[in-house]
């Protein structure tokens, strides 16, 4: 759909575009995607050719996704089409989709010069878009200081609010901004405003844990313990996110440390339904009262218990009041989440492709795509902070709130970057090397563009720290259909019906899988490796046997499933080649061990994993990488994976026969027929040299060739064995 104007525009021939021109070629011609010559020309910079469209009437205005070449020279900081646009009287405040004028564009970009130019020029600093951002919005936002600087000395209010009460210091108190928030506090911006939730900038400070700019809004008078609508202050949401370095300055500053929300929560009965044990021991530290109940009758210990904490009931329960633990609450437990800020914003996401910029390496990835904010999107409030959500400046925190919070997966947030959606065309993904995927026609990557540009149009957010309830079903690692996705868990995570797979984020190979149809009811699982002399009676074990890794305790202790479903743990055993195997223990209390026995086929284990992303590896795989699988249909307190010499198990009857040995070669016991009375099972233990009988001298010498041990001992035969 390019004309040879389009191509020779964006290739910045300017006699070539005069010739076409002058043999009646349209300068106003637009391609499938909108685009005319004199966008193409903005966007590349070639001031020669803008300027040979526009003597022959090219339209200043006309919009491309809602935005004029003048937004188009501001996004790419093409200064010198941009002075000829606003020359030709181009509209400097011309209002693009959302409402985004070209010095929205230009604060984003952080093209300061493009910037400056719009404002001598005339441009609104207090311009809003339709969700009621100014351009100082984003400038705090985006920790853009020379331009925020300018800003604020053409006018911009420090005070503007967006449509649910935001103004730029809660943007930059989110981000951690530290030069901006001093910079807005120097020129008289509120320190203790709220938005219509009643969050402060302090709230969303301690969200992030951010304490340096906490630590500048208390310094300018900002209060220790504003209440949202809902009765958070920012205690509770420091606990709620786990973030232990708020919470300790916080405690600093006396924050009341038994605050109760509108529903009796104090900060220890946010962090116990968060998990968080580092929280609850640092509370109770500084004074938290263990026996403090919600409305409904909770208390910190009773909320942990019901949502499968262990370290937080192990915590709790020796300074809780014996009373309180043994209350029983029977109705099911409601996640109590600190506000978020919701913006409403009218946009489409249906717009035409961009088929001629083609330069992904200069679009947005996922992190960037939530700058704006689109605020209409379900769950997901500006700057991506949402019920369940953090930004992604806390990837790294350990927030528990998306497992039963998040009502689907939110979308990146797209408002200036609808200009900037790239698609596919076919020869310019020739001519510039493009990799197209056809399944959803976005361009990847191109042969310089950088790792995030393989995921740099995922509608997803772009990382989760727990599992979504609701989608079907939850993967571990990187699977498909959400391959952005790094779903672990640290002791415990939330399975159901569909099933679902998780990775242990402390222990590298730890993985349980529970495929579909195998579970009856939403149950939480339960996942650690705990140390055997917390145990009343260790696993029993005889000479040349040892555990091969830590204890496992998993849960619900009883647990039935209705099928088998899959527990993976590392290990560090050896198996000198066939020398040595592991097997497997299970206690019921942690008292008396039994063998585990499950024997399930590997073709079985592909057929009952049917529809599920995930992968099991052969055995031999297991052994490199050093993991022993588990299979069972009911969950015991404690497994122990057991490491001894290769024992030969086989099935005999009375039509005899031979039994080999995998471990030592050429190693066999031959059982001629009649032998045995009835079909029983052997075992049959080779070992190279026995110590112990050595020392007590039964056996003189050296032996030239291995021992057998057998088992059943004591067993007799009706005729001779060799």
């Amino acid at each position: 759909d390019q004309t040879p104007l389009h191509i020779s525009s964006r290739l910045g021939k300017p006699d070539i575009v005069q010739q076409l021109l002058t043999k009646g070629a349209c300068p106003d011609a637009t391609t499938n995607s909108g685009y005319t010559p004199l966008h193409l020309a903005a966007r590349e910079g070639h001031r020669d050719v803008a300027a040979a469209l526009l003597d022959q009437g090219s339209n200043l205005s006309i919009t491309t996704k809602g935005f004029t070449p003048l937004h188009v020279a501001a996004k790419y900081g093409k200064i010198e089409v941009a002075n000829l646009l606003l020359q030709k009287n181009a509209p400097v405040d011309a209002a693009g989709k959302s409402g985004l004028t070209p010095l929205h564009v230009a604060a984003h970009y952080d093209n300061q010069k493009v910037a400056l130019l719009l404002l001598k020029q005339g441009a609104s600093p207090h311009a809003a878009a339709k969700n009621g951002y100014t351009p100082l919005h984003i400038a705090a936002k985006k920790n853009q200081m020379e331009i925020a600087t300018t800003l604020l000395e053409y006018g911009a209010s420090t005070s503007a609010v967006t449509r649910q009460g935001i103004t730029p210091l809660h943007l930059a108190a989110q981000e951690g901004n530290v030069d901006i928030v001093t910079l807005l506090l120097a020129r008289d911006a509120p320190v203790g405003t709220s938005n219509k939730s009643g969050l402060t900038p302090l709230h969303l400070a301690a969200q992030e844990d951010k304490v340096n700019v906490a630590e500048v809004l208390v310094n300018h008078g900002a209060t220790v313990d504003p209440e949202t609508k809902l009765g958070y202050t920012p205690l509770h949401v420091a606990c709620h996110y786990g973030n232990v370095k708020m919470v300790n300055f916080l405690l600093k500053n006396q924050a009341k440390v038994n605050a109760k929300t509108k529903n009796g929560y104090t900060p220890l009965h946010q962090a116990a339904q968060q998990g968080h044990t580092h929280i609850i021991n640092l509370l109770l530290h500084h004074g938290a009262s263990p026996n403090e109940l919600t409305a409904n009758g909770n208390s910190a210990l009773s909320i942990a218990r019901r949502l499968g904490y262990i370290s937080v009931v192990d915590t709790l329960k020796v300074v809780t009041e014996e009373t309180l633990t043994t209350q029983t609450v029977i109705e099911k437990h409601k996640m109590n989440v600190p506000e978020t800020m919701n913006e409403v914003l009218d946009m489409s996401d249906d717009d035409g492709d961009d088929a001629m910029t083609g330069d992904t390496d200069k679009y947005l990835a996922p992190h960037d795509l939530r700058e704006l904010g689109d605020d209409s999107l379900p769950q997901e409030g500006y700057m991506g902070f949402s019920v369940g959500a953090r930004s992604q400046s806390t990837k790294a925190s350990s927030d528990r709130s998306n497992t039963l919070n998040r009502s689907s997966f939110t979308r990146d947030s797209m408002m200036i970057e609808e200009i900037l959606a790239p698609t596919k065309d076919p020869m310019l993904c020739k001519e510039r090397s493009f990799i197209v995927e056809h399944h959803n026609k976005h361009l990847l990557m191109t042969k310089d563009a950088d790792n995030d540009s393989l995921r740099r149009y995922s509608w997803t957010a772009d990382h989760l720290d727990n599992v979504n309830l609701v989608s079907s079903p939850v993967h571990s690692g990187f699977s498909s259909p959400l391959p952005q996705y790094d779903s672990r868990f640290l002791v415990s995570f939330m399975v159901d019906a569909r099933g679902g797979s998780m990775r242990g984020s402390r222990h590298n190979g730890m993985r349980i899988i529970i495929p579909p149809r195998k579970c009856t009811a939403p149950t939480r699982i339960t996942c650690r490796l705990v140390k055997r002399h917390k145990l009343a009676s260790r696993p029993p074990m005889v000479e040349g046997e040892g555990l091969a890794s830590r204890l496992v305790e998993v849960g619900p202790a009883g647990a039935q499933f209705l099928g088998p479903v899959i527990v993976e743990i590392p290990h560090f055993a050896s198996m000198r080649g066939q020398e040595r195997e592991l097997i497997l223990l299970r206690s019921e209390n942690g008292e008396t061990w039994k063998e585990h026995l499950y024997d399930c086929k590997t073709s079985d284990l592909s057929q009952l994993l049917n529809g599920m992303d995930e992968e099991l590896d052969s055995p031999e795989e297991l052994e490199q990488k050093r993991i022993c699988r588990i299979i069972t249909k009911d969950f015991p307190q404690y497994f122990a994976v057991v490491s001894r010499v290769r024992q030969e198990t086989h099935q005999m009857g009375p039509e005899g026969g031979t039994l080999n040995s995998r471990s030592v070669p050429l190693v066999q016991a031959s059982f001629p027929e009649g032998a045995l009375t009835k079909k029983s099972k052997l075992d049959c233990r080779p070992s190279q040299f026995l110590k112990t009988l050595s020392r007590k001298s039964l056996v003189t010498e050296r032996p030239s060739a291995p021992l057998l041990l057998w088992s059943p001992e004591g067993g007799s035969f009706t005729s001779l064995s060799q």
